[in-house]
């Protein structure tokens, strides 16, 4: 069912005829708080418009229309003075035309819009030196300001989320035991390290892993660390125990899982033998 048309007024017909060339949203705003009309929404004003044929003078550009709120002087001085920072483009701004009702965040949105470029770049230039570079804290008591002097660190203080050699943890990832060892740890140079536990102590008992080659856990339970849970098997025996078509090692039954080890095994060594031969 269509609905009724909105009925206005020969004064609201002639003041919206005499001002349909403001921004919908001002158009909508100042008629509303004119004649008082809460039942007229803005679409129905847009609707208008169109309805009547009342061309409203901008070209279709995208952020066009709402640079009638400036005038071509304003405009003009604010894209030569588009470099100031926001705070200093804002006063003298509304210094220079008086424009009280134009705030900062406008005209960083104009800036945006336009895409006038400030050449500010947001990161420090090579070479600049921070603000605060040679300044202390605030004096106060003890010399400095007592809240700074409450959470600084003391000499030889740890902080709280520091675990030392020795510390255990299990990997949420790959259920795997993370310990903390004492030793440098090669990449950030730190006095300890972390590193996986069953690996740790398979290479104290056998020395390092050699390359192609990875450590399976025997009885599925990664937190039995003892080097006799772990086998040393070329990596591409892997495939044959748990991918997507191997043998499902992990979820077998204990007395099988010997026996599914030695057919993985098998298996590489006829894939190997096959390479050998046809090479």
């Amino acid at each position: 069912m269509r609905r009724a048309p909105i009925p206005y007024s020969a004064a609201e017909m002639a003041w919206l005829e005499a001002n349909f060339g403001m921004v919908i949203s001002d158009y909508h705003r100042a008629f509303v708080e004119k004649f008082g009309r809460s039942d007229v929404s803005l679409s129905h004003l847009h609707s208008l418009r169109k309805r009547k044929g009342w061309k409203v003078g901008r070209g279709g550009g995208r952020y066009l229309g709402r640079l009638r709120k400036f005038s071509e002087a304003e405009i003009q001085w604010l894209r030569e003075n588009r470099t100031m920072t926001i705070g200093e483009y804002h006063r003298a701004f509304s210094d220079q035309f008086g424009r009280d009702d134009v705030t900062a965040e406008n005209l960083h949105a104009l800036r945006k819009r336009q895409g006038w470029k400030t050449g500010r770049t947001g990161q420090f230039e090579k070479g600049a030196e921070p603000v605060n570079k040679g300044k202390t804290c605030p004096p106060g008591v003890g010399g400095r300001h007592p809240n700074a002097q409450r959470t600084q660190f003391r000499k030889g203080q740890v902080p709280h989320t520091f675990r030392g050699a020795g510390h255990e943890r299990i990997d949420t990832k790959d259920g795997y035991v993370v310990i903390i060892v004492d030793e440098e740890n090669p990449w950030t140079g730190a006095k300890t390290r972390p590193v996986h536990k069953h690996r740790w102590l398979w290479e104290k008992k056998h020395g390092p892993i050699p390359d192609g080659f990875v450590l399976k856990c025997l009885d599925g339970d990664k937190t039995n660390c003892d080097p006799s849970n772990w086998e040393l098997i070329p990596r591409e025996v892997l495939p044959h125990l748990t991918a997507r078509f191997g043998m499902a090692y992990d979820q077998a039954e204990p007395e099988l899982k010997p026996t599914i080890m030695a057919v993985a095994k098998l298996k590489h060594a006829v894939k190997k033998a096959r390479e050998r031969k046809s090479a």
